[in-house]
């Protein structure tokens, strides 16, 4: 399989290290210092793209990768308010875009058991809902697109919620999540239910970059051959 690589940062590398590993070939890595060189790129020599770039750039990665046919694996976050369009684009040019907001098999797990416990705590309204994730400091978007995905799948199976918001609990129909932003760590996600007399809290901890990345080039693998909107729950079979 032959991978272009959209961004070409930590997560970039070690999505390189693991395909190498497991005979891909990289076509190329276009990041910020040869972005220009991706509109003279010969297209034809590439199976499916794995795009981790930055939210700015995102937008135009996948689009130029769904208009010449291209199957994109995007997991950049902080791009989302234009999603709808580039769902249009796939579409209209019966393409292939997959996107998650986290590709740790293990996140998505913990996604399954957060929709879960939120269908549990329905009814029970002494507890107070709080989230907070953790990242490192080079992270541009928060909160992050792992945290929304868990806000949003409160809300879908509880009717407590409406909204998630930012670092406020002032509104008692939004979630809130407190981003924090320290040293090199790779992601942790917590979510809180207390009352007065106990708390329930569920917790994922990434202890690395792999699992993402592993993550990524798995699906990539999966991708070939398929077409449409494509995420998490039809690699899974959830």
């Amino acid at each position: 399989m032959k991978i272009l690589l959209l961004g070409y940062g930590k997560m970039g590398k070690t999505i390189e290290t693991l395909a190498l590993s497991r005979s891909h070939l990289i076509a190329d890595r276009i990041d910020q210092d040869n972005y220009t060189d991706l509109h003279q790129y010969n297209h034809t020599n590439v199976d499916v793209a794995i795009e981790f770039s930055q939210p700015d750039a995102a937008y135009n990665n996948i689009i130029y990768c769904l208009q010449h046919g291209i199957p994109i694996v995007s997991g950049t976050t902080g791009w989302l308010d234009r999603k709808d369009d580039i769902e249009t684009l796939c579409k209209e040019n019966n393409g292939a875009f997959f996107y998650s907001s986290n590709y740790s098999i293990g996140v998505n797990l913990f996604f399954k058991l957060n929709e879960r416990l939120a269908e549990l705590m329905e009814n029970t309204t002494e507890y107070r809902l709080e989230m907070e994730e953790i990242h490192h400091t080079e992270k541009k978007d928060e909160p992050s697109g792992t945290a929304i995905t868990l806000a949003e799948g409160i809300i879908k199976k509880s009717d407590l919620k409406e909204k998630w918001i930012l670092n406020d609990d002032s509104d008692k129909k939004a979630i809130p999540i407190y981003s924090k932003r320290e040293g090199k760590v790779p992601g942790t996600h917590i979510i809180k239910y207390s009352s007065p007399i106990d708390t329930i809290e569920i917790k994922h901890t990434a202890h690395s970059r792999e699992g993402f990345a592993k993550g990524a080039l798995l699906v990539a693998e999966w991708m070939m051959g398929k077409k449409g909107v494509l995420g998490m729950e039809d690699f899974l079979k959830f």
